[in-house]
């Protein structure tokens, strides 16, 4: 400390900044644990295309109209304000690690000390088809506007024919899209009019499933007559069929994209080190591998060691971990390692007021697992909102 005028004045310490690129589950987390706990000396930046996050566990029942399009989505503006934070819209073109800084095509530069890059995942295989009949379910925040517009102008048309919706991927996600998309169209008094089909590459839909949930699932895909197409990848969307790879033609008019996560464009301007599927490559401390002031979080990073399934689970249960260890980093003390867990309780809409529901040995499907399932979601949201 130095003395003017009788004073003791304390030197001043330039501040540091942690940078949030994309602000998806865990990171949001970071949001919120800043507004009363945040890390002294730093101040916060969050950088997003979109105005809003969208939680992924309620999509499905926002499709269904289960939920208002707002309670699944969290304010970004309101909530980094709480935060005494700083939020920037932006195209992230590059990272750049001597300087540490984020560089963008649109505006300047921003320096961080810390970054947390959470920018979440895209439908695998998206990339090679063109077709404007595709509908990705990725990003989440447009989704449903992006389908109902393309639904809007299907119904236009002078054609008796019912609309055909192909849903590319059965894993879970897709198997939820197929039936709230029914339950959609049957509010909207359509149900007559679509014809709702489901391709996947696997034997069966909901890979990850006991058999005893896929039977389960096949069954009340069966009653709400949506087909499945197994071992159909598909190799190409023109602008009225879908070609599989057995060289099948299937007409269609809609082509909702649900296949599993493949990285989002955005990490293949960033110079850090990707596993074999182009994801950050992480320690277990979710540090990138490249630079220990990185941190690549939820779908966007792999854990080298102990990979998991990209599901929005696991970059929930990331959340403590990756706000301990910003923590822990900016203190210089040691850092918790994340193991993601072999097992957990598994919920999906069945579009009907019901949910399936998975956990251990046991399966059961009724209304009391969608209430289940809607607390839990509700209760996550809403500490944002």
């Amino acid at each position: 400390m130095t003395q003017l005028n009788g004073e003791l004045k304390r030197p001043i310490v330039p501040q540091k900044t942690l940078a949030l690129l994309g602000i998806g589950h865990t990171n949001a987390h970071v949001v919120e644990r800043w507004a009363t706990h945040s890390i002294l000396g730093y101040r916060l930046v969050c950088v997003s295309n979109f105005a809003t996050a969208a939680y992924s566990g309620m999509l499905p029942g926002t499709l269904a109209r289960q939920f208002d399009d707002t309670e699944m989505r969290i304010r970004l503006q309101p909530l980094i304000e709480r935060a005494g934070g700083e939020l920037i819209f932006g195209n992230v073109s590059g990272i750049d690690l001597p300087k540490q800084q984020l560089t963008f095509n649109d505006r300047d530069a921003v320096r961080f000390d810390m970054l947390s890059i959470g920018v979440g995942s895209m439908p695998v295989g998206l990339d090679s088809h063109a077709s404007p009949m595709i509908v990705p379910i990725k990003p989440m925040q447009d989704f449903i506007s992006r389908l109902d517009n393309r639904v809007d102008a299907l119904l236009k048309r002078d054609k008796p024919e019912p609309i055909r919706i192909a849903i590319v991927g059965g894993g879970v996600a897709g198997v939820e899209i197929a039936f709230c998309l029914r339950q959609r169209l049957r509010e909207r008094e359509c149900t007559n009019s679509a014809v709702i089909s489901i391709f996947t590459g696997g034997k069966k839909v909901a890979d990850g499933m006991r058999p005893r949930s896929v039977r389960l699932i096949e069954n009340l895909l069966a009653q709400h007559s949506i087909a499945i197409h197994p071992l159909s990848r598909v190799a190409r969307v023109s602008n009225d069929f879908l070609l599989t790879d057995d060289d099948r033609e299937h007409a269609v008019d809609c082509v909702i994209w649900a296949t599993g996560a493949g990285p989002s464009s955005i990490l293949q301007k960033l110079a850090l080190q990707k596993d074999e599927r182009g994801f950050i490559a992480t320690s277990n401390t979710l540090q990138s591998l490249t630079d220990k002031r990185v941190f690549a979080v939820g779908d966007c990073g792999t854990i080298i060691a102990s990979p998991c399934p990209k599901a929005g689970v696991y970059a929930v249960r990331q959340s403590p971990v990756l706000w301990h260890n910003l923590n822990a980093f900016a203190k210089g003390r040691s850092l918790q390692t994340f193991a993601p867990q072999k097992d957990f309780l598994k919920l999906l809409n069945t579009g009907d007021g019901k949910a399936l529901l998975e956990y251990k040995v046991l399966t059961t499907h009724g209304r009391w697992c969608l209430r289940l399932k809607n607390w839990i979601d509700r209760r996550f949201v809403s500490g944002f909102q």
